[in-house]
């Protein structure tokens, strides 16, 4: 009877020892795993992807680079995967309504991770609440993203320009428009070979020293006469330099601006002609009785229209002005024997 009480207390120790280092292993795993603690010390969080990119149960959950949990499961919602995740506690004020979930990787071939930027600035995700989801700017997904849709671009220009559409597509496809391109460029080489050869001004400028030196000089005179102007000298210089010249044709200019608004108010005979009426239709009529004159004179009518017209009467008074002048000569001559009077009182 004794033996086997001190069996059964063996046997108790055994089980006790062993439950105990069952639990020592079991904190073990966990302190070693960095699975994030127990689950006392860990709530759960939700994100949503189109695509996760090969993520499995167990994956990392990284907080900018540092791990604080891990993937627990992975359910579809629709076309999208809902990935939850179970985070250490202490790390939820990081993890707020601004941060940003993203696929990452352990490494450049090892296995995907979900990777959460730090955003202490916001309001703390609840636990079983979302967190925002989206490419992370220089991930692996990101510069994938980017090169699939550059190759887009590249392949849609490609399409483009075989079918012809715009000046490359044309240019490669349209032989017209590489005749005329290769017409041009044989413009360009003939005008080239002229200008080499001295023809035109350009070439003249080119390969005539005479020409270089004559331009020179222009060029010079030109420096020569701004330098005047800028001295001071002659009119522009003077309108340039000189206040008193200045304000003369200020003054000018506002005389005229005053002329100007007279003129446009009615004032002095030029107003009067662009603002009166009566003014203009006398003048209007004027005209038209000078130009019913001069019809009358062109059609010989009245004394000055024969005058100008009858050649006879133009000789006859042509004639009597000669004797008239001979007659007032010979009076001047002999006064007497044109003037004798004679007084006689009975």
């Amino acid at each position: 009877m004794p033996r086997t009480r001190s069996l059964a207390w063996a046997e108790l120790k055994i089980g006790l020892v062993s439950i105990f280092a069952v639990v020592m292993a079991t904190t073990l795993i966990f302190l070693l795993s960095g699975s994030g603690g127990f689950f006392w010390q860990r709530y759960s969080l939700k994100t949503m992807f189109a695509n996760i990119a090969g993520l499995k149960e167990g994956a990392p959950v990284r907080v900018a680079g540092v791990e604080v949990g891990s993937v627990s499961e992975l359910n579809f919602i629709g076309d999208r995967v809902e990935v939850v995740m179970e985070v250490n506690r202490e790390h939820r004020s990081r993890i707020t309504s601004t941060s940003m979930a993203s696929l990452g990787s352990v490494s450049l071939l090892g296995e995907a991770a979900v990777d959460i930027t730090a955003a202490s600035d916001g309001t703390p995700v609840p636990e079983w609440g979302y967190v925002r989801s989206g490419p992370a700017i220089g991930s692996i997904g990101d510069v994938t993203t980017r090169a699939g849709a550059a190759i887009e671009q590249t392949s849609a220009l490609i399409a483009d320009l075989r079918a012809g559409r715009g000046t490359l597509g044309l240019f490669m496809t349209d032989d017209r428009l590489y005749q005329e391109l290769t017409a041009l460029v044989s413009a360009a080489e003939d005008v080239a070979s002229g200008i080499n050869r001295g023809d035109g001004t350009l070439g003249r400028l080119m390969n005539n020293p005479a020409a270089a030196k004559s331009l020179e000089a222009s060029m010079e005179n030109l420096q020569v006469v701004t330098d005047r102007i800028r001295s001071g000298e002659g009119s522009l210089g003077k309108l340039l330099h000189d206040d008193a010249m200045s304000k003369s044709l200020t003054a000018a200019t506002a005389n005229l601006d005053s002329i100007t608004g007279r003129i446009s108010k009615g004032e002095g005979t030029a107003g009067k002609l662009i603002s009166d009426a009566e003014l203009y239709n006398r003048l209007n009529s004027l005209s038209d009785r000078i130009d019913k004159v001069m019809a009358g004179l062109q059609q010989g009518d009245g004394t000055a229209g024969q005058l100008l017209r009858d050649r006879q009467l133009y000789e006859n008074m042509n004639g009597t002005m000669v004797e008239l002048r001979s007659l007032v000569s010979d009076i001047r001559k002999d006064p007497r024997k044109y003037l004798n009077v004679r007084v006689s009182l009975f």
